[in-house]
């Protein structure tokens, strides 16, 4: 499995926004991402599970982007990774 580094660089990704949608209003978003926010990962895991790009799960600080990754694998989720805090995210993506 690649690393979370070369899969940013390579750039074939979907990036998921786990966090509510208020915090993307107060706190920013990063571009391109799509926002299924934690407590809906459950009802529309189908539509993650049919992605076929690796797909890069992140919300403010990695923790609840973890859970959602825990859940996915348990589903079958085969290419997916935790980007962590979408601040730091969107800095690693800003100077790849």
């Amino acid at each position: 499995m690649e690393n979370l580094q070369d899969i940013l660089k390579a750039g074939n990704f979907e990036l998921i926004d786990v966090r509510e949608p208020m915090e993307l209003e107060m706190d920013g978003e990063i571009n391109g991402a799509k926002n299924i926010p934690l407590g809906e990962i459950e009802e529309r895991k189908d539509e993650i599970l049919n992605l076929e790009k690796p797909v890069v799960l992140f919300c403010r600080s990695g923790n609840r982007s973890g859970k959602a990754l825990e859940y996915l694998n348990s589903q079958g989720l085969q290419n997916g990774y935790n980007g962590g805090g979408w601040a730091q995210l969107k800095e690693t993506l800003e100077n790849i």
